[in-house]
């Protein structure tokens, strides 16, 4: 019996991610607001509010990943700071590989939907995305 319970466990546990696909990717390109961090210790960090929307833009599995600050009438301002990436996909598991001039790094696709991302780096820390709320003065 209890080794029944525990392949069941084992299963949901191993079930909790997602397979990305290649048609998944293009949920990526868009804005990208931060929304928690699950740190491996169980920790989770909440933002309330965020100065910087991640902004990507993929194509081919290619593109870019930019850091941008909302502005109150709605628009974003942006540098010409940006981090390259390419995204493989292999099995059903997906992998960011971002690279600068001074760093290159990998992060993990967990989930990917047209609203909801979360992305794991090479330390076990669990970014929870979600589509960025327009600001109106209304």
């Amino acid at each position: 019996m209890k080794k029944i319970f525990l392949f069941i466990v084992l299963g949901l546990l191993l079930s909790c991610k997602q397979t990305i696909s290649k048609t998944d990717l293009n949920n990526l390109n868009g804005y990208w607001e931060i929304e928690k961090v699950e740190l491996p210790d169980g920790d989770k960090k909440e933002y309330k509010v965020n100065e910087t929307i991640d902004f990507f833009k993929i194509k081919d599995g290619k593109g870019f990943r930019k850091k941008v600050m909302p502005q109150l009438d709605g628009t974003y301002l942006t540098n010409d700071i940006q981090e390259d990436i390419v995204i493989a996909v292999k099995d059903g598991d997906a992998t960011i590989k971002y690279k600068t001039t001074y760093a290159s790094w990998n992060e993990e696709i967990i989930e990917l939907t047209k609203d909801k991302l979360v992305i794991k780096n090479q330390q076990d820390f669990e970014y929870h995305y979600k589509r960025p709320v327009k600001f109106s003065i209304k």
